[in-house]
């Protein structure tokens, strides 16, 4: 089973966020709570940990703003 990885609203207002940096890179393994990635807002930096452990699949790459519910990657 996989677990999608979706850019979570941060605000009431945030609409968009960019993804700022993968602190893991594709393929390889994570662990639930470690951390996966920035991602900047309007307002601040939020760094975003693992929902799951297995291994990390990138869908968007960094530096690009994605409307919020935007599948960023999985994780299988």
């Amino acid at each position: 089973m996989s677990t999608q990885i979706i850019l979570p609203k941060l605000g009431f207002s945030m609409n968009e966020g960019t993804l700022a940096e993968w602190h893991v890179e594709d393929g390889h393994s994570i662990s639930q709570g470690q951390l996966l990635y920035s991602l900047e807002s309007e307002k601040s930096v939020q760094e975003i940990e693992a929902p799951a452990s297995g291994r990390l699949k990138l869908i968007k790459a960094a530096g690009v703003a994605y409307p919020v519910g935007t599948i960023l990657g999985e994780i299988v």
